[in-house]
């Protein structure tokens, strides 16, 4: 039976917990997290050891898989540490705060003989899947665009309860990092390969209270030839549904919690997503448990795992585009 530890104890950890409660054929082993509130929470809880020290749970404990649940500038850094260690990882997005740090741990994990996995878990939403088969089917013809929103409201209070969130240094970025990063990973995965973004972030709704972006838009050329369309912010009165419509030749996709498929000849199909099962806030999406459990299935698979870092660093890259484009005197920053 794998042994599994979680680094990093805060809000998004309680995903984790909860997938990995639903595993019979993993064991959680240990927590990690430097806030020592929260380390003896997590332990407590759990009945298992904290340790404050990555370093310290690896050299001690030694688990199968880790699950990096820590703010976002230190994900590549943890990552490549267990990886080097020959340990699994599961990391939350995104890949890294930087471009730098995502190319090192991408070639940290070409190396080593562990696993890892990114956190796109809404891939495995039934309405991601869905559209993922009709357009690898052939039948809907060429895709033409597509077009993404995510209209999001957060506070004040949301940045100042964990400040790294409205930082560069610390998240890398504000709402393409923390938030939207999903839809547009979503975008690129369904559409195809970006060649081209052109696109803006600015702080519309929270200057004063963050240093990075709550408001963004891009337009990206991909590979194939589709044009898609992108805007995301947290300036929004409630948190709304993440819209995602691609048109083909042959039909539009809608995705609106449900999907529907409008073809050419007047059919309408309708594909509801699954209800949200395990602990968490709902604009986490439905799909943690489907993207864990799946990776503790392929852990003695020989290949990769599919949303490797070099995937996930597709969306890392649209992200930090925008941002090269929007702040160009702060490239040592935001890079």
């Amino acid at each position: 039976m794998p042994t599994a530890a979680v680094i990093g104890c805060g809000d998004v950890s309680s995903v984790h917990f909860a997938a990995l409660a639903t595993l019979a054929d993993a064991e959680l082993v240990a927590v990690c997290d430097t806030n020592p509130e929260r380390l003896e929470a997590a332990a407590a809880a759990h009945g298992v050891p904290g340790y404050a020290s990555h370093l310290d749970l690896l050299e001690k404990v030694r688990p199968d898989v880790v699950h990096i649940c820590t703010p976002h500038h230190l994900h590549a850094s943890i990552a490549a540490d267990c990886l080097e260690a020959g340990v699994s990882v599961i990391v939350e997005k995104p890949l890294a705060h930087t471009l730098e740090e995502g190319r090192r741990l991408i070639e940290v994990a070409e190396r080593s003989t562990a696993k890892i996995a990114v956190c796109f878990q809404n891939r495995y939403n039934a309405t991601s899947q869905a559209m993922r088969e009709l357009l690898d089917g052939g039948t809907l013809g060429q895709v033409l665009g597509a077009s993404a929103t995510v209209m999001w409201h957060r506070s004040g209070d949301y940045y100042r309860d964990r400040p790294w969130r409205g930082t560069w240094a610390g998240g890398g970025g504000g709402l393409m990092m923390n938030q939207a990063i999903h839809t547009v990973d979503l975008l690129q995965w369904l559409v195809g390969d970006v060649a081209k973004v052109e696109g803006r972030a600015s702080t519309r709704a929270l200057a004063g209270v963050i240093e990075v972006e709550d408001t963004a838009e891009f337009v990206a050329e991909h590979e194939n030839g589709a044009r898609s369309v992108f805007f995301a912010t947290l300036a929004n009165a409630v948190n709304a549904p993440v819209t995602l419509d691609i048109v083909t030749e042959n039909a539009t996709l809608s995705l609106r919690g449900e999907l529907t498929v409008t073809y050419a000849d007047g059919r309408v199909d309708v594909i509801p997503e699954r209800a949200l099962e395990s602990g968490g806030r709902a604009y986490w999406g439905v799909s943690h448990e489907l993207l864990i459990r799946d990776f503790y299935a392929k852990l003695n698979h020989p290949e990769p795992f599919w949303i490797s870092p070099a995937e996930a660093a597709k969306s890392l890259r649209i992200v930090k585009d925008v941002y090269a484009q929007s702040y160009p005197e702060m490239l040592d920053r935001v890079g």
